[in-house]
This record gives structure tokens, C-alpha cells and sequence, in this order.
């Protein structure tokens, strides 16, 4: 026997459904309090990892001269193995997982709690992960690096730390790992001030430097979360989503928080934004020019704002300019030269994607060199193959805060969150490079919308992602972790991102498949979209 559970609906349509077999049907399944309960053990599981101290997944932060976090026990009093490591932090990823999966059911099962308890619980576990050190990824250690060579009156953009560590002892490059030390920085103006700060602060010791760096991953997750509560408004049901898919959500906790990722730093800046979008285009500009002086990658909320204001000249110009004012300092002023460093990182094909087993195909047929380019193509088509696809299907839902009877296919706000839901989804699940931690720029506009199978298909994603990098760290495991490792990130993440598009392609081919009406014109007409949604 299988049940349908409705995950949402489109204007004019009826609601979506997914099958979901009978033994995940249970009340269960349903139950907030094991939701709650399997994201808690999930975010204790990994906090308890980390402050057993350096392992092969905890990073290794050098001396401690003073009771600073990132906080751990003596060294000798617990050490883990990686059979002991590894398998906990994956179990904590499929205890979060399920828990997520739980509450999201229990949302649409009838669960209204009380947000802000649930605000505080989130913002109780993120705080605990922020406290001990971080975890499978030496991205951190890398921006303490970059602010350690501008702290030196060294540039960061054109001098790497391995230039100098190999030639003479500096006591915070020396903790670096690869396999990023020999790459200068590509990051935006703003996130190599963060950094700078951070080894100001640190006064040279990586273990100080990195609990700053930790601050500045934890304060904008926090101030996201929130933000992204107040554009909920009195939705109590949007509310508990914006929260369990910002700061309670176990994943993106896991992902963005136990490595001390910038993401958040990033996109703070584009979600302030959101929250000017119906008050003042001109700081909506402001914020999303600062966003993109932190991460050149949030051109698509930049993108989802200009589409959000075409029917309106005016704003549209305020929004200009007000991007153009910090971007123009940060980039034609302050650091010229961050802008072509960030064009260094593109081309390149993560483990775990979807593009490994593909490029792999391709070069037995025409080369290494030429599948690498030709996967990188690819990317980038389905990408907008993928953002068609999406726009099609993603159901139409006013953003609480104007009158219930708006059109939201009018209201700039809700034109801007569901357009940056689709361009960053279509990107993430298409790039060629994809990390867990990326995801946080989808989630965020993904819970101010209403439920659909995208939900879970992130979910999914997120959670394959996760596991796949927590052997991440360029350490030496042993030959048979380095299996267990291949077989999940290799086979197991790649194939469901693979399904992930073929999700989605399924998706918008069930629901109508409308093409552009520009390729609608030449295609046969027993190919055309036989009923289709006009866009927004």
C-alpha cells in the first residue's frame, strides 16, 4: 500500500503529490517531538566529535594560550579513530535528516509551535557548534591564512601562504592543510576584511584566529534566521518553516556552522536586502551591492531583485544605483584586483557532483582536456535548462505582509524570493562544483515559499552532500576508509545528484512541460506543451 501526501500547489492547479510507502507513513513520521528530537541528537552528535579534540575530521588549530573557544578536552583524554569519527558524524547527518523530513511532515500535518522557542533552540545549537572546532573542511584555516598575509602587509590575491611558510616560520600559516595553500584568495573585498580582522584579533595564533572566523560564520546565520522570520510576518506556518530551514535546520548547521563556512557572511547582506524590497529599492541596491563585495556568487539574488522590479523603471533604477555604490568602492576603489581573482574560481569539477561520472565518459571518447571543458558547458546549459524547468513548476504563493488578495505575480517581493529560489536551486543542483554548504542561499527564499517536492529534493541533496565531504579533509585516511569514503562520495552523492535533475526534469515534464514559446514555434507540434503556467 502507498499513501500520497499533498507537498504543495500551483495557482490554477491542482496540488502536487509524492509517494511516500506505508512504513514511512506512521504517526511518527508526523511527530514534531521526534522531529525536534532526532535535529537536537543529530547537532549533540557532531558538537561531542568535535570537542574530543584533533582527530581526522577536527581540525587541528595549533596552541591555545587562553580559555577562547573553540573549546575542547586535553589533549590524551579521548581520541577518536576515524571507524569511530566518521561513522558518528554520518550517523548524525541521517539523524538530522529524518528529523528535518519529521517536522517538515509535522508542518503540514497541522504542528504551529511557538517560533520563538523554536528560533531559540536553533539558535542554541548553532551556538554549541560554533564552539568547538570545525570539522572535515580546512576552508577556515585558509581564511585565517588570507588575513594573516594582509596582517603582514602582503596580498593576498596575488601571494599564497605556501609562498610563505616555505621559505620562513610564521606561527598561523604553518597550521594550514591542503590542498588550498598554494591558491590565492578569490573572495570579495568585504570577506577579506572579515578576515583580516579575524587575524588582527587573533594577534597571530590560528586557534584564536579561527574562533573570530567562527563568530563571523554564526552572527549572520542567526541574523539571517531572523530576518527571514519577520518576512513571515503573523504566517505562523511560514514562520516555523523559515526557521527549520534557516537556523534549526540540522544540515545547513552542520554544513555552514561546523565548518565556520563564509556563506553566511555572504548572504546576510542579499536577505537585509529582501527585507528593504518593498520598503526602499534604493537600500535593497545598497544591500545587494554589499553581497556581492563578499561573494561574487549572489549575483542571482541581484538578478531575482532586477526581475522582481521590471515592471517598475523607477525602482529598478534606484536598485541599480544603489548596487552600483558599494560594488563601484569595492571593486573599482578599494580592491580592484578581487574581482578578476574571482574568475579564478570557475572551471573546476567537485567530487560528488553530478559532472565526474560524465567528464569521466567523455574522456575516453575525446580527451581529457576537452570532456573537462565540454562537462563545464554542460553545466552551465543546464542551468538554464534547469531555471526554465523550475519557473514552470514552483508554486506561486504571496510573501506575507501586503493584503491576502494581492497578486503575487505582482508583488515585487514575492517575484524576488521565488525568482532567487529558482536561479540558485538551478545553479546548485547543476554546477559542475557544488558544495553542502552553497545551499544556504536556497534555503532561505525556499522557506518563505509554500511546500513543494523541492523541499525534499534539497533536503536529499544537502544530506549526500554532507556525508560525502566528512572524510573532506586532504589527510590521510586508511585504505579501506578511503573505499567506504569513494563508494559514498563517488557512487552513492553523485548518483543522487544525478536524480536530482531527473527529478526535475520529471517534474516539469508531468506538469505540463511548457517550453519557451520561442522554441514552442520550431519544434513539431507533437512536441509542443499541450497545457502550460504563464510565467510571472
Amino acid at each position: 500500500m502507498r499513501m500520497e501526501v499533498p507537498v504543495g500547489e500551483l495557482v490554477g492547479r491542482a496540488p502536487a503529490f509524492l509517494p511516500v510507502p506505508a512504513f514511512l507513513d506512521g504517526p511518527w513520521s508526523r511527530n514534531h517531538r521526534v522531529g525536534l528530537g532526532l535535529i537536537v541528537a543529530s547537532s549533540l552528535l557532531a558538537i561531542g566529535v568535535a570537542a574530543c579534540g584533533p582527530s581526522m575530521v577536527a581540525l587541528r588549530l595549533g596552541p591555545r594560550d587562553n580559555l577562547m573557544p573553540p573549546w575542547y578536552l586535553p589533549a590524551g583524554w579521548v581520541t577518536l579513530s576515524e571507524w569511530v569519527a566518521v561513522p558518528l558524524l554520518w550517523l548524525g547527518l541521517i539523524l538530522g535528516l529524518v528529523g528535518l523530513w519529521v517536522c517538515w511532515r509535522a508542518i503540514h500535518a497541522g504542528w504551529r509551535p511557538h517560533n520563538r522557542k523554536l528560533f531559540a533552540l536553533g539558535a542554541v545549537l548553532s551556538i554549541g557548534t560554533s564552539l568547538v572546532p570545525p570539522m572535515t573542511s580546512a576552508d577556515v584555516l585558509m581564511y585565517a591564512a588570507y588575513g594573516r598575509l594582509q596582517v603582514l602587509g602582503l596580498d593576498p590575491y596575488s601571494i599564497t601562504p605556501a609562498e610563505i611558510f616555505r621559505q620562513e616560520f610564521d606561527p598561523l600559516l604553518v597550521w594550514t592543510e591542503r590542498p588550498w595553500q598554494d591558491t590565492p584568495s578569490v573572495y570579495g573585498p568585504i570577506a577579506s576584511a572579515s578576515q583580516w580582522l579575524a587575524a588582527w584579533l587573533g594577534n597571530g595564533n590560528m586557534h584564536n584566529t579561527v574562533f573570530w572566523l567562527q563568530m563571523w560564520a554564526l552572527l549572520p546565520f542567526l541574523v539571517i534566521g531572523a530576518i527571514a522570520v519577520k518576512l513571515a510576518h503573523d504566517d505562523k506556518v511560514t514562520q516555523t518553516r523559515a526557521v527549520l530551514f534557516t537556523v534549526l535546520n540540522p544540515l545547513m548547521i552542520w554544513s555552514v556552522l561546523s565548518g565556520a563556512h563564509n556563506e553566511a557572511l555572504t548572504l546576510v547582506f542579499a536577505i537585509v536586502g529582501l527585507w528593504f524590497i518593498r520598503r526602499s529599492p534604493f537600500v535593497a541596491g545598497i544591500a545587494i551591492g554589499l553581497a556581492g563585495a563578499v561573494k561574487v556568487s549572489l549575483v542571482f539574488y541581484g538578478l531575482a531583485m532586477i526581475w522582481g522590479y521590471r515592471r517598475d523603471w523607477r525602482k529598478l533604477l534606484q536598485l541599480a544605483i544603489g548596487a552600483a555604490i558599494p560594488l563601484g568602492l569595492a571593486y573599482g576603489v578599494w580592491v580592484p584586483r578581487a574581482l578578476t581573482a574571482a574568475s579564478r574560481n570557475t572551471g573546476y569539477i567537485s567530487s560528488g557532483s553530478w559532472a565526474p561520472p560524465i567528464q569521466g565518459a567523455l574522456s575516453f571518447v575525446i580527451g581529457h582536456d576537452a570532456s573537462w571543458a565540454v562537462t563545464v558547458l554542460i553545466g552551465w546549459l543546464l542551468m538554464v535548462a534547469i531555471g526554465w524547468m523550475l519557473s514552470r513548476v514552483l508554486p506561486w504563493r504571496l510573501v506575507p505582509g501586503n493584503p491576502d488578495d494581492d497578486e503575487p505575480r505582482r508583488d515585487p517581493l514575492t517575484i524576488t524570493v521565488r525568482t532567487a529560489t529558482i536561479l540558485t536551486t538551478a545553479w546548485l543542483v547543476s554546477s559542475p562544483y557544488t558544495l553542502s554548504w552553497y545551499d544556504l542561499i536556497a534555503w532561505v527564499p525556499l522557506g518563505l515559499m509554500t511546500a513543494s517536492r523541492l523541499d525534499l529534493l534539497m533536503m536529499g541533496r544537502g544530506f549526500w552532500l554532507a556525508a560525502a565531504y566528512v572524510t573532506g579533509r586532504a589527510v590521510e585516511f586508511s585504505p579501506a576508509m578511503r573505499v567506504v569514503s569513494s563508494v559514498v562520495r563517488d557512487w552513492a552523492c553523485s548518483a543522487f545528484q544525478i536524480l536530482v535533475l531527473v527529478a526535475i526534469v520529471q517534474w516539469w515534464w508531468s506538469w505540463g512541460h511548457q517550453l519557451p514559446r520561442w522554441l514552442g514555434r520550431i519544434l513539431p507540434a507533437k512536441l509542443r506543451t499541450p497545457v502550460g503556467i504563464e510565467p510571472g
